[in-house]
């Protein structure tokens, strides 16, 4: 099964257990019929490659609708495009929260966004999560219990780009190159340390 496949299953397992929800979030975002998730997505702008990712978790949702939904109620996926800008999508997630009336939010992309709406989230006990985001920051269950990330850290990530290359090529020169961001920094960081520490 695939890291996607996991993630929304563990989804299914969460809404399923409807009992386990606060009578509060039952008011919002769930009635007899409908379950109401929200989404932020960058389906315009430099990352709009990455809307690829709302566009699947969409038709995933349709797939369960199509086949009876969960416990008799439809999924509504309610998804808006950020443009990856931080401002916009902390209005988009207010927008969500106060008009849409969602149950949660669910894998939404980018660090810059979903580390701008956290606190909102969490201040109002929605749940955000499967942040799309390996930045460490969306593991601090201690400060913000509402948040959950899912895809390994950048830290991680760098640590394995430096392993399997010298796994491949032992002896060999490499240098990272990536984005001029804190997740960028992360991963080169890593992937530096790695490579010191490795026989040459």
């Amino acid at each position: 099964m695939t890291a996607f496949g996991r993630t929304v299953l563990a989804l299914i397992l969460a809404l399923t257990s409807l009992s386990a929800i606060s009578q509060r979030a039952r008011e919002q975002g769930v009635t007899d019929t409908e379950i109401r998730i929200g989404n932020i997505m960058p389906y315009t702008g430099t990352l709009e490659t990455f809307g690829a990712i709302g566009k699947a978790e969409a038709a995933y949702f349709e797939m369960i609708n199509q086949r009876g939904g969960i416990n008799g109620r439809k999924l509504r996926f309610i998804s808006h495009d950020d443009n990856s800008n931080p401002s916009t999508a902390l209005d988009l997630t207010r927008e969500l929260v106060e008009k849409d009336g969602v149950l949660l939010l669910f894998g939404s992309f980018g660090t810059p966004g979903n580390l701008a709406a956290r606190k909102y989230l969490n201040e109002r006990q929605v749940p955000q999560l499967f942040v799309a985001s390996g930045d460490e920051q969306f593991s601090n269950p201690t400060l913000f219990p509402w948040t959950m990330g899912w895809q390994p850290s950048f830290r991680a990530e760098g640590r394995v780009y430096a392993n399997y290359i010298q796994a491949l090529y032992p002896g060999a020169r490499s240098s990272p190159f990536g984005r001029t961001t804190s997740s960028g920094a992360t991963c080169s960081r890593d992937w530096k340390r790695v490579s010191a520490i490795s026989p040459r």
